[in-house]
Order: structure tokens, then sequence, then C-alpha cells
């Protein structure tokens, strides 16, 4: 594939309507970029409202999350040879739709259905709007400005998804943390019409359907396998839990067969198999296995242990964003000096002692003295993460591939964030559970369901030190793998798509 046929069909004549263009993309990725956030302040308010169990609870993120990136790659693949403008139009009405019939959920099970679906159309409506940007914007120098506009969005939007969902949830409803779409999608709709112009890659391509469904399902198989181990009447030696954890990895494994057999697969297996790019790719995996539980229990320790209304709940995680958006910023400078993995491993070292720092709080600790030096520690190495792992999992790949090597940097965070969201629950509930055992509450009577605090703490300071644990083996994978130094990456960004610059 040229580079030639990623452009519109005027491909040297600017459009006019580009700038507009590129608000309706922003609109778009940010209502996307937002959803897992806001959500997860929400979520104790939910849990309540529709009798969710602790072990269930994880759903609600990982439905979406799951579902969004195992179709990512098939997603922006349809993009690109269905035409991208229909694909994003497509993707933002069945977003609106699914957030909606989320928000009108009466029960657990109809709400992890929505926010599957939510996750099917942002597979689609991701891609599309990321490609626009490459097509729409021509100019080199208006192209970088355009991408840094999006960069801005996707870091910020993690804060602006905290602190509206605390204003939604306090003053409206939760259901408004998915009403919200509605609205941003109906006005991006609108304005895409006239403005966004449409573009596609010419000639025939088979979709990888088999591939995108093994994935999917494997990856649900196994995370529906973790939340039975918590399940109460099942442990992990229980039949239905190893059954769904073995369908999973031979679902897996046939993903891998499929991809080595298959004339068009989902997954170019040379992406991976490449040394650095598949040491990012493994070390961002864990990065996201440790932090995606973090924000999960924090906003139940906030609310559930402190009783703290859902807005302070937001602005309790504002040091976070702000740490990752400075470190991200003094990373991109240092990059070019000192290289990738220097700062990619202390980055996940510094994310490492940042949570085993909060793994120390108890159900009385000091915001200020025990929790938000450790939310900076996390937030300014994984600022650093963030920036080093996009540089090398994107290393001397081939220009045909380029595409298919960024969705599955998104891919891979994703997935990461759900199995790890389940694991990390799991994992809580059984420290919970035995701690509770151990120590009976002896404080004031609790409401049905509620857990006593010290245990519920406990729960979560034991899943801390699981999330430590794996950002620890994502610095060493990084460390030992990712054997890049500075004028290798200064080679890879000058060429443009060297193809052997490391062995």
């Amino acid at each position: 594939m040229s580079s030639d046929s990623l452009l519109p069909e005027h491909e040297h004549v600017l459009d006019p309507k580009r700038w507009m263009a590129l608000l309706v993309i922003a609109i778009a990725s940010l209502m996307v970029v937002l959803d897992a956030s806001i959500v997860n302040i929400a979520l104790p308010k939910a849990q309540l409202d529709l009798h969710i169990s602790s072990a269930n609870r994880q759903w609600v993120v990982t439905a979406y999350t799951l579902v969004f990136g195992g179709l990512l790659l098939l997603g922006g693949r349809i993009g690109d040879y269905a035409g991208r403008k229909k694909v994003f139009i497509i993707g933002l009405i069945g977003f609106a739709g699914a957030s909606a019939l989320g928000g009108f959920a009466p029960s657990q099970g109809f709400l992890f259905a929505a926010r599957g679906l939510q996750g099917m159309f942002g597979a689609l409506l991701a891609p599309a709007a990321l490609s626009l940007i490459s097509v729409t914007f021509v100019d080199s120098k208006e192209r970088a400005k355009a991408f840094g506009v999006y960069g801005a969005l996707s870091g910020a939007g993690a804060t602006i998804g905290l602190i509206a969902g605390g204003l939604l949830t306090q003053y409206a409803s939760w259901r408004w943390c998915l009403f919200v779409n509605v609205p941003m999608a109906a006005i991006a709709v609108v304005l895409a019409i006239p403005n966004v112009r449409e573009s596609k890659n010419h000639g025939t391509t088979k979709y990888d359907v088999p591939g995108a469904l093994l994935s999917t399902l494997g990856f649900i198989s196994l995370v529906y396998g973790i939340t039975e181990a918590a399940t109460p009447g099942h442990s992990w030696g229980s039949t239905s839990t190893v059954f769904f954890l073995v369908a999973g990895v031979l679902l897996l494994v046939g993903f891998v067969f499929w991809e080595t057999r298959s004339s068009h697969p989902l997954l170019p297996l040379s992406v991976v198999l490449n040394r650095v790019r598949g040491g990012s790719l493994l070390s961002q995996f864990f990065v996201a296995i440790g932090l995606y539980g973090m924000f999960l229990f924090m906003t139940f320790y906030f609310q559930g242990v402190h009783g703290w209304s859902p807005v302070k709940s937001g602005l309790a995680f504002m040091p976070f964003s702000f740490g990752v958006i400075v470190s991200a910023a003094i990373t991109s400078q240092l990059l070019p000096r000192v290289g990738p993995r220097p700062l990619g491993t202390f980055g996940m070292l510094l994310g490492a002692g940042g949570m085993l720092y909060l793994a120390q709080i108890s159900a009385t600790s000091n915001y200020v003295t025990h929790v938000m030096p450790a939310l900076i520690m996390m937030s300014l190495g994984l600022g650093s993460v963030f920036v080093t792992v996009t540089s090398t999992s994107l290393f001397n790949v081939p220009f045909h591939e380029s595409g298919v090597a960024s969705a599955l940097l998104n891919t891979t965070g994703q997935i990461g964030g759900s199995l790890g969201t389940a694991v990390s629950n799991t994992i809580a509930i059984a420290a919970t559970t035995a701690f509770a055992l151990a120590h009976p509450w002896r404080g004031p009577a609790l409401p049905a369901g509620v857990t006593a605090p010290d245990a519920a703490t406990h729960g979560f300071c034991v899943a801390f030190r699981f999330g430590s644990l794996s950002l620890f083996l994502g610095a060493v994978l990084f460390f030992l793998l990712v054997n890049v130094d500075r004028h290798h990456l200064a080679q890879h960004d000058d060429v443009g798509e060297p193809e052997e610059a490391l062995a």
C-alpha cells in the first residue's frame, strides 16, 4: 500500500473544511476517551442501584474494554475499505444508541450488554477518527498540529471524565454518565455530514472476522473464568472456573494458529515478533494489568470507605492526571537525548513504587500524606512510560503495517486492562473475605451487602501489591527486550521506515 492510497482523491488540495472536520473528530474522540473514566466514578452508585455483586462489578468496565480492544483491529480495517466517514458516522450513531440503552438499564445484565455494545461501536469509531486526521490534513505541519490536538484530548479525556462523572452522578444520576454521550454524538453527526470528506482505500480486501471472534471470545472467556473464581460457592478449582479458563486459552491458541494461515490476517505476526516492538507491547500489557484496577478500587475507597461524594472522589484523582501530563511533556524532550530504555524502565519502576506505597493505606489514612504522594509517584512514572512505549512499539514497523501496529498498542492496553481488572477484583474479594473472617467487624451495624471498611481496604491493598508486581515485571521486560538506544531511535525517526536498524 503506498502512502498516496491513504489520502483523499484530491490529496494535494487542502480541504477548506479541514479545521471544522477536526472539531468533529475531536468531539467524537473525547467521547470515547472519557467513557471509561466517567463510568468509574458512577460505578459505586450503579452497583447499589442495580444490586451488582462485588464479583460482577468489574464487568461494567471490562465488558466495554474487552469488546473495544478485541474488535479494534477489525474496526480499523473496515473503516479503511468501507469508507472512513461512513464508518465514523455509523460508529457515532451506534455508540449513542448503546449509551442510551445503558442509561435505561433495568438490571446488571442489561447494563453489561450495553457496555459491550458501546465497545463494539467504539472499535469502529476510534480508528476511523484517527485515520480521518491523516487523510484530511495533507500538509505535514498542519497534520502535526491536528495530531497534537488529538493527543491533548486523549491526555485530558480521563481527567474530564472523572470530574464530569462526579458532577453528573452527584447532581443528576449515574445514568447520565451514559446519557451524556447521546447529545455529544448527535452534535458530531450533524457537523460531520457537511464537513468531513469521505475517503477509502481502493481495491478489494477480506475481513478477518474469524480472527476477531476467536481473540475476543477467548479473552471474554478468560475474564469470565476469573470472575467465576470470585463468585460465592466457586473457587479457582471449581468446574465452571476451570472450564472457562481452559476454553479461553484454547480460543487464543486457535487465534494464533488461524493468523498464521489467514491470507488477510487481523494481526500480522511479524508486527509482534520483532524484539523491540514485541517487548514494548508486552510491557504495555503488564502496565495495563497493574494500572486499571487501581482506578476501580480507589473509587470505591473514596466513596465507600471514606464516604466522599462523587465530585470529591473525581477531584481526588486530579494529581494523577496532572502528573501524567507533566511527565509526558518532560519525557518527550528527554527521549531523543537519553533513549527509550532508561526512561521506560525507570518510569515503570517508579509506577511500581507508587503502587506499593498505595498498598500501605488503611481505612483511616489521610489523603494528603498517604494517597496523594502515591498517585503522584505513579503518574510521573507512567507519563514517561506512555511516551516511550508509544515510540518503541512502532519502531522499524513497515509502512504498510503501521496502521495495525498503532491500533495494536491501544488493543494491548485495553485487553491488559480488562484482564488486570478482573484478576485484581478477584484477588481483592478473596483477601477481603479472608480478613473479615479473621477480624470480625466490631463497629456500628452495616447495611446489607456493605463490607466493613477495614476488610475492604485490606482487599484493595492486596490487589495494589499485585498491581505493583505487574508493573515491576513490565519494567524488567522493557529493560531486557527493548534494546534500542537513542541513535537507533533517531535513525528511525529520520528515515521513516527502516527495516534493518536492529538485528
